[in-house]
């Protein structure tokens, strides 16, 4: 773990960025952190960077204070990089992450290779804003910050049912609790509600998703002109694979959308037995055992045909052993 106060001594300006696509723990642990450098640092000027996320997360304190462009060349005296896997991942924010004089990577992933100059990396946290938590003194953070911590825990936990919630997870998801914050509102207002049209985008997913493998895998994809149809965007997408992932016998789910022609963003979850961050590692992307992506170029079912080559390998290699 690295201490936080000794990190920051001398410091003048400090950016903030995470992963592209911004989700539930990534925005979380960002501003969780922000909230937490602007109360306890004030001498210390501190900008936060994010791509555009979901509107249902804008009750946050402080996400009126994301910047989501990086038009301005900067240099900060430190750079934190939350929920980031590698460097590539941070987006158009990697330009802070190459002039900052010192950096700092706070993550997750198993796939992360410690990028940064400093590196707080746990491959069996539950989410980022876990790891932020274990940073803060516990009798400094605000209900404001409690809030964006418990969103970022409750989302990468699938609302504490998910294997990577512990102990640990469910007493720091308690002490936040004990902030005075509205934890159920939280988790239906930035994780079960959808709006009508990511429900129909879901919904013809579903419908048109097909199993592979004996029934062991199942997969499903959105292609641009449905996305235009539908007058849905990338962030509308979010819970389809876990939808898939829900089907009975299932042990992999994947669900890939066009983000350009021949070009698809691939989602993996696995139920137990796949390794699906070694499979998303194989195609230059990453993630966890349980959870990874990538992006891949090909036809849909070249995709796909490539991805499930990799799941009857591990498959069958688990039949051997047993």
């Amino acid at each position: 773990m690295i201490n936080l106060n000794a990190e920051l001594k001398e410091v003048k300006t400090a950016g903030i960025a995470g992963h592209i696509r911004p989700d539930g723990d990534c925005v979380g642990s960002c501003i969780g952190l922000y909230l937490y450098l602007k109360k306890y640092f004030p001498e210390i000027k501190t900008e936060v960077y994010l791509e555009e996320f979901p509107e249902a997360f804008r009750f946050l304190e402080g996400s009126d204070q994301v910047q989501h462009n990086c038009d301005q060349t900067k240099e900060y005296d430190v750079f934190f990089c939350l929920d980031c896997g590698d460097e590539k991942r941070l987006g158009n924010a990697v330009k802070y992450f190459n002039t900052a004089k010192k950096t700092i990577c706070i993550d997750h992933h198993i796939s992360n290779q410690a990028f940064a100059q400093v590196n707080y990396i746990v491959p069996d946290a539950s989410s980022t804003s876990e790891l932020i938590f274990n940073l803060l003194e516990e009798t400094k953070i605000t209900k404001e910050m409690a809030e964006a911590l418990y969103m970022g825990i409750a989302h990468d936990t699938g609302v504490f049912k998910f294997s990577n919630t512990s102990s640990r997870t469910m007493e720091i998801a308690g002490k936040l609790m004990d902030k005075g914050i509205d934890f159920s509102t939280i988790v239906d207002d930035t994780y079960f509600i959808k709006s009508y049209i990511q429900n129909q985008i879901m919904g013809r997913a579903m419908l048109e998703s097909i199993m592979m493998l004996d029934g062991r895998v199942i997969f499903s994809a959105i292609r641009q002109k449905d996305m235009d149809f539908y007058g849905v965007g990338t962030m509308d997408l979010d819970g389809i694979v876990q939808q898939l992932r829900n089907t009975r016998g299932v042990e992999a789910a994947l669900f890939l959308y066009e983000t350009a022609p021949q070009e698809y963003k691939v989602s993996m979850r696995s139920n137990g037995k796949i390794d699906v961050s070694q499979i998303a590692c194989y195609f230059g992307g990453g993630g966890h055992v349980k959870a990874a992506g990538c992006t891949m170029q090909g036809s849909v079912y070249d995709v796909v045909n490539n991805l499930v080559k990799h799941i009857d390998k591990q498959l069958k290699q688990i039949k051997v052993t047993n």
